[in-house]
């Protein structure tokens, strides 16, 4: 079926960029697939496993060219999730902390006011924060920062023991966004249909949680991206902060506050005072983000619809799909991958 299946250029024509199997790779890249084992996602993409994780063709060249080439700064910062972990969203709220002091962040309310245009009014989260293995470092070898104010913002999905060592010995700060795995098992089943062609069908429920329980998806497993996190927390909190998506959905001004400390820009009393928290939280909110004509159409640099992005990104969704049996054996993997090192959802 899978051979069927590829023989289709028309439905290999609906899937984002990144996806694709490229013929543009490096020599290096090619040599290194050609000893790692492969098998089908979810949409029979063809990932390849490298130290424990798996990677489409173009992930591991943007891997490769980033481990090669990239030049941290002490001042950066580096958003860093596994996908459909609320990645969007500390985006937008991380650029939009950095940036407050050059684009009033309650513009949204009052577009007549006179100031700067904010960005996240007319440009993707995505496109504002690029990825450094799924952007930057898979379009170019070598791509030019120069244009890039200081602090560089960056994101990735890389899990933390494939960044290069510079980026490790480093005075600069990754944040950690991740999601109970039973919701983020939903959010990536659901969109993966969304990437399918229709041409093929639906995915299967069953099929997607038996390769998600296997670790066997994009940038997964998920116990290993999360826990190489996390213990790099404890052993590095000034470096690292862990959060959960579920702590920013329920004290956002609380985690907010913390965000923005870490990263070196703290609110005043008087930014308090003058609900400038608050103002950022609603300029991010899912609301007024995906009711933007930007995020309504077109795509992202990497070739998804910019509409795909924005679910609401909902606590406790996985109790309207998963049954008895997928919940106690989920159960047993976090447990087990997870909750021994302390790392309890």
């Amino acid at each position: 079926m899978a051979a069927a299946e590829k023989s289709q250029p028309s439905d290999l024509l609906v899937l984002p960029k990144y996806l694709h199997e490229d013929e543009e790779l490096s020599q290096e890249c090619k040599d290194l697939i050609a000893t790692l084992p492969s098998e089908s996602d979810w949409i029979n993409i063809k990932l390849h496993q490298y130290n424990g994780f798996w990677f489409t063709e173009r992930h591991l060249q943007g891997f490769l060219n980033c481990r090669n080439h990239f030049q941290d700064h002490d001042s950066d910062i580096l958003l860093v999730t596994s996908p459909k972990s609320g990645t969007i969203w500390l985006k937008a709220l991380t650029s939009a902390i950095l940036n407050r002091k050059i684009y009033d962040p309650n513009q949204h309310k009052d577009p007549t006011r006179t100031c700067l245009l904010h960005p996240l009014l007319t440009t993707n989260p995505h496109d504002l924060v690029p990825f450094l293995d799924v952007n930057l470092y898979y379009e170019e070898a070598m791509p030019d920062f120069s244009s890039f104010p200081s602090p560089r913002l960056l994101s990735s999905h890389l899990p933390y023991a494939l960044f290069p060592e510079s980026v490790k010995r480093s005075k600069c700060k990754i944040v950690y966004l991740c999601r109970n795995p039973k919701d983020l098992f939903v959010s990536m089943w659901q969109f993966a249909n969304k990437l399918r062609p229709e041409t093929r069908g639906s995915i299967s429920i069953e099929d997607s949680f038996d390769k998600f329980c296997r670790g066997m998806n994009i940038f997964g497993p998920f116990w290993g991206h999360m826990l190489g996190y996390h213990k790099e927390s404890l052993d590095k909190p000034e470096k690292i902060m862990f959060l959960r998506l579920e702590e920013l959905k329920g004290e956002p001004v609380k985690v907010l506050k913390e965000l923005a400390e870490f990263i070196g820009s703290g609110f005043s009393e008087e930014e308090e005072s003058d609900n400038v928290v608050e103002n950022i939280l609603m300029l991010c909110s899912f609301e007024n983000l995906s009711d933007l004509e930007v995020n309504k159409s077109g795509k992202v640099r990497f070739g998804i619809e910019n509409k795909a992005f924005f679910r609401r990104g909902e606590i406790g969704v996985w109790k309207n799909f998963l049954t008895s049996d997928m919940i106690e054996h989920l159960d047993v993997i976090i447990h087990e991958k997870l909750g021994k090192h302390g790392l309890k959802f």
